[in-house]
């Protein structure tokens, strides 16, 4: 009966404004320059009488070329005193805005963390890119609405700040704000964010999801999604047990009251489904999301950038299950809303920040070129900055991407890398995206899968090269580590020429390649949490570390030259 209800009544009246702002959304990407224009006006005008605002002369700006002039192109550096003020209680520092209900905290991936106000015209903001998402989403795939979703959520109340503010991951509180009706459709209730032990968290997540017939599947850090599966073949056994008796293990680090908030939801046995399953693995040996959900989900994660490589692992555990990006999204907004799958491009969400560009060869200028987003150019890489209706202004986020074209007169964009990540030794200027291009072709090429890897810069007084870091059990052997580390010597150079001009003059030896032990980078991937608060699901794993010194802090089984 409550599954009709939703279906045949409360998904219609939802539907109907999200439908709306779905033909809103797709009207305004036919004027981009006009959109951006007004959006502009209006959160200049809403924010003049706040400090920042007094500062900068907002009430005096009347063009986009006056907000040029004076609003500088920074980072989070120069709105962090105004956002300090905030934080002890001062709110029209930088907001008209009264209400904050959370501090979203960023995935600390590249530096310390910041604190990114979460008023309501965020939350506005970030629910109506995630509804124009699904919707077309559903519009795709229409077998897969109203059917149960597996959403990975973080903890919104990792801590509070001095004023008793919740700070943590903004998709906690989303997901407990749903309407309660809603919250049957999920299976992952907000409170999993709670659990902060990784294989805990990934098995009680199965345990709710797994006995369900999942339409789609969302945690945007395809780690995530690879990690969860192989937890699941790990513990089958467990998990098998648990769903036919329709118990929660006592094995995992599960908080008593996180055990007390799922217990209605575990308690039913499911004896005919658990029967199932352990056919399964008697044929098979293994448990994968493969086996226990239906091939017709959908999986919505990040597709681009140094994630893109866990996609490989993912017919191994999802079969042909199709893959929609999730759109190019951080704690400080939404930037991409992708209208496909398979491809990590995503139409710039023009109606809820303007957006600036500056082309990445510039970014280092005085004074570089800075386009609007109607200016792109398909095929061109560029840095972009953002201006919100919460507080941040040209804010470079330190993301490259590139325009991959245009949906009407919008441009399609994909993310490559944290511009951030960029090694130089004598001038090659390696950067992530050129290591993730490189190592995609290479891989497909030897068919070959890795846990992880990472390429960093390795300093020798007579000749610096760079090494390959990965883990021995990922080889055959040592003759295939061999030829994986020369054809990526190989790739790197046909696709930068100034690595290329280098290696052909012995400014830098070629790569070689460093084996670590087993599960050296899961580890050392929670320790780099540890140190910056990063959360498990926003995290990237650097396929390019800049640092000559990296080598010295890692232990190293064998160096094969």
């Amino acid at each position: 009966m409550l599954q009709w209800l939703l279906r045949n009544v409360v998904l219609k009246l939802i539907a109907i404004p999200v439908r709306r702002r779905l033909a809103a959304f797709e009207l305004a990407t036919e004027h981009p320059q006009q959109i951006q224009q007004e959006l502009l006006a209006r959160i200049l005008r809403h924010q003049a009488g706040t400090s920042f605002g007094k500062d900068h002369h907002f009430a005096t700006i009347q063009s986009i070329s006056d907000f040029r002039k004076i609003v500088p192109v920074r980072g989070y550096d120069y709105v962090e005193p105004y956002l300090q003020r905030v934080l002890k209680g001062d709110t029209n520092a930088l907001l008209v805005d009264k209400k904050i209900h959370m501090f979203a905290m960023t995935s600390g991936t590249t530096a310390s963390r910041k604190y990114i106000p979460v008023t309501d015209q965020y939350l506005a903001d970030y629910r109506r890119g995630w509804n124009i998402w699904g919707l077309k989403v559903f519009r795709d795939h229409p077998d897969v609405r109203m059917r149960p979703i597996v959403q990975m959520s973080g903890d919104w109340q990792e801590f509070f700040s001095d004023t008793g503010i919740p700070c943590g991951a903004v998709t906690g509180l989303t997901a407990q704000m749903q309407l309660r009706v809603i919250r049957w459709i999920y299976c992952v209730p907000a409170i999993v964010g709670k659990v902060k032990d990784p294989a805990a968290k990934y098995y009680l997540a199965l345990r709710l999801s797994v006995p369900r017939k999942v339409g789609m599947i969302i945690a945007a850090n395809p780690s995530t999604l690879v990690n969860m599966a192989r937890a699941g073949d790990a513990d089958k056994e467990t998990l098998i047990r648990d769903i036919h008796d329709g118990t929660l293990s006592d094995r995992f680090d599960i908080p008593p009251d996180v055990r007390a908030a799922v217990a209605r939801r575990i308690g039913k046995p499911h004896c005919e489904r658990a029967h199932v399953l352990e056919a399964i693995v008697n044929q098979t040996g293994t448990l994968y999301p493969k086996d226990y959900w239906p091939s017709e989900c959908i999986i919505g994660n990040w597709m681009g950038g140094s994630v893109g490589a866990y996609l490989r692992h993912f017919p191994k555990y999802f079969g042909a299950t199709p893959t929609r990006d999730v759109g190019l999204i951080a704690s400080e907004g939404r930037m991409t809303i992708p209208m496909a799958d398979g491809t990590a491009s995503g139409v710039l969400d023009v109606t809820s920040h303007v957006f600036e560009f500056i082309p990445e060869e510039e970014i280092e200028s005085p004074t570089p070129t800075v386009l609007a987003a109607h200016e792109l150019q398909e095929g061109h890489t560029y840095y972009i900055l953002l201006t919100t209706a919460y507080g941040l202004y040209r804010y470079n986020i330190f993301d490259v991407v590139r325009c991959t074209g245009f949906f009407n007169k919008t441009p399609l964009v994909e993310f490559l890398s944290k511009g951030a990540h960029i090694a130089n030794i004598t001038g090659e200027k390696v950067s992530e995206h050129q290591v993730i291009f490189a190592m995609g072709a290479v891989l497909r090429e030897l068919d070959l899968t890795l846990t992880a890897y990472s390429v960093a810069p390795c300093w020798h007084d007579e000749l610096p090269y760079y090494g390959l870091f990965l883990e021995r059990t990922d080889l055959a052997g040592k003759d295939q580590g061999v030829e994986l580390v020369k054809r990526l010597d190989d790739r790197l150079g046909g696709i930068n020429i100034e690595y290329a001009a280098k290696r052909e003059s012995r400014r830098l030896g070629p790569i070689r390649l460093f084996l670590l032990p087993s599960g050296a980078w899961l580890q050392w991937d929670r320790q780099r949490l540890a140190r910056t608060g990063g959360t498990l699901e926003q995290y990237k794993h650097p396929c390019l570390i800049a640092d000559p010194k990296f080598r010295d802090s890692v232990t190293v089984e064998e160096e094969v030259i």
